[in-house]
């Protein structure tokens, strides 16, 4: 390496998390509108420039709580987008990563010193985002397919428990498809993942129905 090579120079690094709720059985994303150039009055995903004296995650937390206020997050990483001209400014390769929090016990900054405003997506009404933020909600939604059907990962958005109708609509909404109800509740309840309490609430409907939770 010769640190002297011009083409080194000016090359810096993004640290962008998808930020994933679920809101009454829906998936959504947080975005948050840019309040600087470049994409002025844009929406974008959570994040930002890495300082060279930290560490990615450092920087990462950083980031969500300048720009969403938020502290306590779950995060996984998730991949690396390094096209040359993804930013109009300089070479920034970024790393990305899932996010996950429950909508109940969060508050959301609306501005900041760098948004003028953030709020929470359905996948399916994504707007035009900043830089490559569509490309890198598309890959978070494929990988968190993946964790839904192979780990317990929803057990962050649900800490309170769930009842089965809920879980199941949250399923739907990840894999963008319906399930059948039976079949459903016969091979998560066969999983061994989840254990039922003695209380009850009402999703959709008036009927109560049992709340459960994931195993630890």
């Amino acid at each position: 390496m010769e640190v002297n090579n011009p083409k080194y120079r000016n090359q810096g690094i993004h640290v962008i998390t998808t930020i994933f709720t679920v809101d009454k059985g829906e998936l959504k994303v947080l975005l948050i509108k840019r309040k600087n150039n470049p994409y002025q009055g844009f929406w974008a995903l959570t994040g930002g420039a890495l300082y060279n004296d930290e560490d990615l995650e450092e920087g990462l937390f950083r980031e969500i709580k300048e720009k969403t206020g938020l502290t306590d997050i779950e995060v996984r990483l998730s991949n690396v987008f390094g096209k040359k001209d993804r930013s109009p400014v300089m070479r920034m390769v970024a790393i990305s990563y899932i996010g996950m929090v429950d909508i109940d016990k969060v508050n959301i900054l609306k501005d900041t010193l760098k948004t003028s405003n953030a709020a929470w997506f359905t996948i399916n009404d994504i707007p035009p985002l900043a830089y490559d933020h569509n490309e890198i909600i598309e890959d978070a939604i494929k990988k968190l397919k993946k964790m839904v059907l192979s780990t317990n990962i929803l057990k962050v958005f649900f800490p309170d428990g769930f009842t089965l109708p809920e879980l199941q609509k949250i399923y739907e909404s990840i894999l963008e498809k319906k399930l059948d109800r039976r079949n459903f509740r016969k091979k998560l309840l066969n999983t061994n993942q989840i254990i039922p309490t003695e209380e009850e609430k009402i999703f959709e409907g008036k009927k109560k129905a049992k709340i459960y939770k994931f195993k630890e």
